[in-house]
């Protein structure tokens, strides 16, 4: 075929004939092109029968497609993480650059706010309500004795020792949310110091599968132990 025919193919719409002919003129296409092949359908039949051949390769394709489709997320989990990862190191440097315990509680919630899009978020530590008079950062920041009744909701977490997610109970977000109790779907439970010494952090989305019990704790762990060291200077 000439030149000019072989334009005349790529300029025309194609049509199975074309397909045809161009195939019968260049019997060697598919030595270049061997990529096009794992894609075909080539149907191997023996009286209406699907041959070996063929149901081989249809199982070879559907594993490559489902581990296409891992690699895909395991790249998403991945760039999720060194996401994270990047907003903890920003908010550590924020924190510790905080001249006072107002100054770091105030930085703490923009960034958990602006930096990991938290709905709702409260910093709960445990002490004498009069020793901290002099802090008011609104609802995030509460100041409760460990022993106050109105934290027994808490008890088995606060037992466990380790960040939990879900859904909570009705007492628990009616305690940490307050009148925005209904807007939360879902939160984080974070401990904050050994045995949950200084207090904990609860997160809230309006997501009810924003946080669940299977996703993996460790970056919200690793913001604990960051929260309780910065918490330690004061």
């Amino acid at each position: 075929m000439s030149t000019q025919a072989e334009v005349d193919y790529v300029n025309e719409e194609l049509s199975e004939q074309s397909v045809h002919d161009y195939l019968a003129l260049h019997p060697d296409f598919f030595e270049g092109h061997a990529n096009l092949l794992s894609s075909l359908n080539l149907p191997h039949t023996t009286g209406g029968t699907v041959s070996l051949v063929e149901r081989q390769v249809s199982v070879l394709r559907q594993n490559d497609l489902s581990l296409q489709k891992q690699l895909k997320e395991l790249i998403e989990v991945a760039r999720a993480n060194d996401l994270l990862s990047a907003k903890i190191h920003e908010l550590t440097m924020q924190l510790f650059a905080a001249s006072d315990l107002k100054t770091m509680i105030i930085t703490l919630e923009e960034g958990m706010r602006s930096g990991f899009g938290a709905d709702q978020v409260v910093l709960v530590v445990f002490g004498d309500p009069d020793a901290f008079h002099d802090i008011d950062t609104g609802k995030f920041f509460r100041v409760t004795d460990k022993d106050d009744d109105a934290l027994s909701p808490f008890n088995a977490f606060l037992a466990g020792k380790a960040a939990r997610c879900g859904k909570i109970h009705d007492a628990q977000r009616d305690f940490l949310f307050q009148e925005d109790a209904n807007d939360i779907g879902s939160s984080a439970l974070v401990p904050l110091g050994i045995d949950n010494e200084i207090g904990f952090l609860a997160i809230g989305s309006a997501d009810a599968n924003h946080f669940h019990p299977g996703m993996s704790v460790d970056f919200l762990t690793r913001l604990g132990d960051l929260l309780a060291g910065a918490l330690k200077r004061y």
